[in-house]
């Protein structure tokens, strides 16, 4: 199942965040090799792990197999603050618009390709059901291949080298057709979510 971690609920879920800022570093560190974001105590946080952040935790038998992080585009993130040279066009903002970061899944737990395993389909419908559910009409990400997974990418500028990799920004727009393609690769059309979620107050209105 997927968890969703904020401020409010936070409290619950402070092993599982250890376990998710240590599965960070072990994934962007030590395998990817982004060693600007090293830390000494092997915990990857950074100053977007705050109060707006909404975090997607995939958890298992008490162990954090996936995860990935929503910012709201109407606050500093990635593309804003980190890396603006990704973006030569008008910068997508607005509360129907959030940042994916730090999508990752444990070692062992990745057979199948990007939204192929089980643990980053479940990640993938639990993004579309809470996107949906909250009003939510595009992401912004790091390109990998998404046509396949019936999302519609719009570059929003070229490529450019960020730790030796190639990394393009596109926002995401998404549908219902794109949760249930996710479904149909997972072989049934259970909710993923474990549990029902306020909606961000950005987009009570």
């Amino acid at each position: 199942m997927i968890h969703l971690v904020t401020p409010e609920n936070a409290y619950h879920y402070r092993a599982e965040m250890e376990q998710a800022f240590r599965l960070r570093h072990q994934v962007f560190v030590d395998e990817m090799g982004w060693h600007d974001l090293a830390k000494p105590d092997g915990r990857e946080i950074d100053q977007f792990d705050n109060k707006h952040a909404v975090h997607m935790l995939c958890i298992a038998h008490g162990k954090v197999l996936g995860y990935q992080r929503l910012l709201p585009t109407t606050r500093p993130h990635l593309l804003s603050d980190i890396m603006p040279e990704l973006c030569e066009v008008e910068r997508p903002i607005g509360a129907d618009i959030w940042e994916i970061s730090r999508h990752c899944v444990a070692p062992g737990h990745r057979s199948g390709g990007p939204y192929g395993s089980p643990i980053a389909n479940a990640l993938g419908s639990g993004l579309l059901e809470w996107a949906l559910e909250c009003g939510v009409s595009k992401f912004i990400i790091g390109l990998f291949p998404l046509i396949q997974l019936h999302f519609q990418p719009l570059p929003l500028g070229l490529p450019h080298k960020v730790n030796g990799r190639e990394v393009l920004a596109v926002t995401l727009t998404f549908d219902g057709r794109t949760l249930e393609h996710f479904r149909e690769m997972r072989g049934n059309r259970r909710r993923v979510l474990a549990e029902s979620f306020e909606r961000p107050a950005l987009l009570h209105a």
